[in-house]
């Protein structure tokens, strides 16, 4: 599968119709897993059409999950 060029991205990126409350991006033909958001100060986020973010979230979440496990047993 050939890669959207550079136009084509933009243009889904600019797209409201692919973002949910201005803050979550949905879109299935766009691949890419995270996405910059529409003001880059405030970092990157999933793209929820896409399957494998949940993976990268549930996995996130778990890691964090971990490290607060850790601590509060360290502390205890």
């Amino acid at each position: 599968m050939e890669s959207p060029s550079k136009e084509i991205v933009q243009s889904w990126h600019d797209d409201a119709n692919n973002w949910k409350w201005k803050m979550f991006y949905c879109n299935k033909k766009d691949k890419r897993i995270f996405i910059d958001k529409p003001n880059t100060n405030f970092g990157t986020t999933l793209n929820f059409a896409n399957p494998k973010s949940y993976l990268v979230l549930v996995i996130a979440l778990l890691f964090f999950g971990f490290i607060l496990f850790m601590i509060t047993k360290k502390a205890s």
